[in-house]
């Protein structure tokens, strides 16, 4: 199971979810107990999935999830946090400036994903949508070789089943992948 290497850092990001996080409504108020196993961990079980020096977006990602505890824990990586809305991308850009991440590391755009023209070797998304609707937005981020990877709950095969139409169109295959921790995410490649 993968950590943090710099544990410090992941209970300062941490502890911005638990108060400024709630207080601007991007986790509900019950998330406090769950902070670490729910978020930080179940978004740091993809971190064996992505390569070595990989160029990452985080599409919709919200509160930073699962970008910043990937960020954390693999600085190796260059990510790019994508968020359409002011209020979420205003959290996202005080919370990389407070936990002192670096801009060669993490950027943050507000943008939408079908809006966006840069290319990515993985595509990273947390409870964004279902599958049907993350294929156009997300296919066209990725380079030709590259991997979306959604972390999923229980409805990752469904899901698969409902997007089989497309993923046939855009000769992409799709499988569920078991995670560290109980996490499921669907890897499209």
């Amino acid at each position: 199971m993968w950590s943090f290497p710099q544990p410090d850092l992941a209970e300062r990001y941490a502890s911005i979810l638990a108060d400024k996080g709630i207080r601007w409504g991007l986790l509900g108020p019950k998330e406090t107990e769950r902070i670490w196993e729910r978020h930080l961990l179940n978004s740091l079980a993809l971190a064996p999935l992505i390569a070595q020096s990989a160029t990452v977006v985080d599409v919709g990602s919200g509160a930073g999830l699962p970008g910043i505890p990937l960020a954390i824990a693999r600085p190796d990586l260059q990510i790019t946090l994508l968020e359409p809305l002011l209020r979420r991308y205003t959290f996202l850009v005080e919370t990389v400036a407070e936990l002192g991440l670096p801009e060669t590391q993490v950027r943050v755009i507000r943008s939408r994903a079908e809006d966006h023209q840069e290319r990515y070797q993985y595509v990273v998304c947390r409870a964004v949508a279902p599958l049907t609707r993350l294929l156009p937005w997300c296919l066209p981020l990725l380079r030709p070789d590259g991997e979306l990877l959604a972390l999923k709950g229980e409805t990752a095969q469904q899901e698969i089943s409902e997007a089989a139409p497309q993923l046939r169109r855009t000769k992409r295959t799709a499988e569920v992948v078991a995670l560290d921790g109980g996490a499921t995410a669907i890897r499209v490649c």
